[in-house]
């Protein structure tokens, strides 16, 4: 997997420099093949030489491969299947055994590539299996053929390999943990906004839509007995539609701000639109920001509820410093949950205040009272 943007959690296209860092990476160890290299060349007979340099050669570029294959399954969040890794470890060594008759018993050198890659492609248990069997090789076959000299700077590299691949594969590891979490971030941050949006979309629409509705309903039955009536609440409807389209505009942008006291004068006019009674506080306590916005969106969403479903001849509102409250005369909530979207999407909003919302009936038994009721130290 290519790096990606942080800015938009994309993947980005890896450049050049990347690429040749990666293949540097598994490319830089090979010095350790000099040594059976420089054997396999000053064999005096040419088939010795032939074998020796071309099984060195394709041994080299077999290992660089399967490093490769192996970081950019891990670069791209994937486990290395372990039959393949093996299969690919042990036709690695496979290869490093053909070079023995160019290469003679410095082709135990080809084992600390074969450790160093069982690290990195290999779970831990295995991993230290085989860099035990190549660190112990050397020794066993010192004393078993003869002409062979014991290599306790094989012993050694091997060893070494090993332990710096551990360190490369941890931080391989990290790195694709990291950019897992990243791209993780990038995806709840694309759902939160999704969501906010069609919270907003709801809530801002819902209200003007219906008010239009009504308007645009009382027009229709005033057009026959009062013109200058009917053409004034045409006047309203198409006020109301360039105030959703500009609250629409502004909710896309992120900046359109509720306050309780805008939704208060727009709950006055959406109940007078709709021929309810309206019992509104005459003032507001001073409340802080976040609250303020809170109960400004309790009661468009109570409002919206009222002039929608009820059927109600008089709708109250009162706001108090820790809560408001919204009650009609009407038929009551339809659910006992109120589960509809716009009070899901309130309960969101006053969810990050531990402020909580409750849908029911007034103290009486009749109508309709949604409540939003917010500790006094909220914001």
């Amino acid at each position: 997997m290519d790096p990606m943007d942080l800015s938009t959690g994309q993947a980005r296209p890896a450049n050049r420099h990347w690429r040749f860092t990666g293949w540097l990476l598994a490319a830089v160890w090979l010095f350790f093949l000099n040594v059976p290299l420089a054997t396999a060349l000053h064999q005096p007979q040419p088939w010795r030489r032939v074998v020796g340099v071309a099984a060195l050669i394709v041994f080299g570029l077999g290992y660089v491969l399967l490093f490769q294959w192996a970081r950019r399954l891990r670069q791209s969040l994937l486990p290395i299947p372990v039959p393949r890794a093996w299969t690919g470890l042990l036709l690695l060594l496979a290869v490093g055994v053909a070079s023995i008759p160019g290469t003679g018993g410095d082709w135990l050198a080809t084992l600390v590539y074969v450790a160093a890659a069982a690290v990195f492609l290999l779970p831990f248990r295995e991993a230290l299996a085989t860099v035990v069997l190549c660190a112990v090789t050397p020794v066993l076959a010192s004393r078993l053929v003869p002409g062979w000299e014991a290599e306790s700077t094989i012993v050694f590299a091997v060893l070494l390999a090993s332990f710096a691949m551990f360190g490369v594969s941890r931080l391989a590891q990290r790195n694709s943990e990291l950019q897992a979490a990243q791209q993780e971030i990038h995806r709840l941050a694309v759902a939160e906004e999704r969501a906010r949006a069609a919270r907003d979309l709801h809530d801002i629409l819902g209200h003007s839509l219906t008010v239009v509705a009504i308007k645009a309903e009382l027009a229709g039955r005033l057009i026959e007995v009062d013109r200058d009536r009917a053409a004034a609440e045409i006047a309203d409807v198409e006020g109301l539609a360039r105030a959703a389209l500009a609250d629409v505009r502004q909710t896309v942008g992120a900046y359109r701000e509720v306050t309780l006291a805008g939704e208060l004068a727009g709950a006055r006019s959406a109940l007078a639109a709709a021929g309810i009674a309206a019992d509104l506080p005459a003032d507001v306590p001073a409340l802080p920001a976040e609250r303020d916005r809170l109960f400004g969106w309790a009661v468009r969403e109570g409002v919206t509820n009222v002039v929608r479903h009820s059927g109600a001849r008089c709708c109250t509102i009162r706001v108090h410093p820790d809560r408001v409250e919204v009650s009609d005369d009407g038929r009551g909530p339809s659910t006992p949950d109120g589960s509809g979207h716009g009070l899901v999407g309130l309960r969101e909003r006053a969810r990050r205040l531990d402020a909580a919302v409750s849908v029911g009936r007034r103290a009486d038994g009749s109508g309709f009272l949604l409540r939003v009721h917010a500790p006094v130290d909220a914001r």
